[in-house]
């Protein structure tokens, strides 16, 4: 559930054809945040609000959920930077930050757009060498094929989230309660935000994303714009390495790393505030 903020919709049309809707709340510079996987633009309303008192802060829900259009027949991540990219053009905003594979596709969105001047990135899944991601996704897969959605989302939380009882404990006991917790989640939603029911097939999607960055890291080093990496002290080694490589590739970016946070620490449920304290300062120098 989004925690309750002032804010009114919007939408712009995609390159492709595709209506891509978002969340505008505040007022000031604009800033676009782009949520990960198993997300919608509900999950980045606390860090909205949080920034929303010195920017124009405009939060897509990436195409294939909520208020956007369907990932379409020949999805990839050229498709949802061009998304962002539409959206960049029409609000003229120049700073961006992005979580996850929406990291992914911040990066890819600022190589294609100039008019960004401020990159903030938080640990994207950028493929790297001898880490291997097909088990997961075989995994998740199988589950969602069996219709067992705990279970594929305890896959994805096993492959890229933080030490918890779903990464520790087998699936046959965990995946239950995490069903359990599925059917209660969607009894609740309102509003424009989406169920965890519709999100976690939407996971398939991001695969295909993060198969696609694989030269991603070669491709920014011309970049211009400034850029802030920024990563948790708990997140699993595969995501330091990427920011790591990242940060070689561009010398000149800005590295953070906050201290007992993993993951997802930017969404509503994580430690936002801390997020949104150094995005603030980023975008303001």
């Amino acid at each position: 559930m989004a925690t309750p903020a002032a804010y009114i919709t919007g939408f712009v049309i995609s390159r492709d054809g595709t209506k891509i809707g978002y969340r505008q709340m505040g007022e000031g510079p604009g800033v676009i945040l782009v949520h990960g996987g198993l997300q919608a633009s509900q999950n980045f309303m606390v860090l909205g609000k949080a920034l929303a008192d010195e920017f124009t802060v405009y939060i897509p829900d990436r195409r294939g959920r909520g208020l956007s259009g369907p990932f379409g027949d020949d999805y990839s991540l050229t498709a949802d930077a061009e998304d962002v990219h539409a959206l960049v053009q029409q609000t003229k905003a120049q700073n961006i930050f992005g979580l996850s594979s929406g990291a992914i596709i911040t990066l890819q969105t600022a190589i294609m757009e100039p008019a960004l001047k401020k990159v903030a990135l938080y640990e994207p899944p950028i493929p790297v060498d001898g880490v291997d991601h097909t088990i997961m996704e075989r995994k998740y897969e199988s589950a969602l094929i069996k219709g067992n959605l705990g279970k594929a989302m305890i896959s994805i939380i096993r492959g890229t989230g933080d030490s918890s009882m779903f990464v520790v404990l087998p699936a046959f006991i965990t995946a239950p309660f995490m069903n359990f917790a599925i059917k209660q989640q969607q009894k609740q939603v309102k509003g424009d935000d989406v169920s965890l029911k519709s999100l976690i097939p939407t996971f398939h999607y991001d695969s295909i994303l993060v198969s696609n960055a694989k030269n991603i890291i070669d491709k920014s080093r011309n970049l211009k714009a400034e850029i802030l990496l920024l990563g948790g002290s708990k997140s699993q080694k595969f995501l330091k390495m990427a920011l790591d490589q990242l940060n070689t590739a561009l010398p000149g970016a800005k590295r953070v790393e906050f201290k007992g946070l993993g993951h997802i620490a930017a969404s509503n449920g994580g430690k936002p505030g801390i997020i949104a304290s150094e995005l603030r300062s980023f975008f303001k120098e």
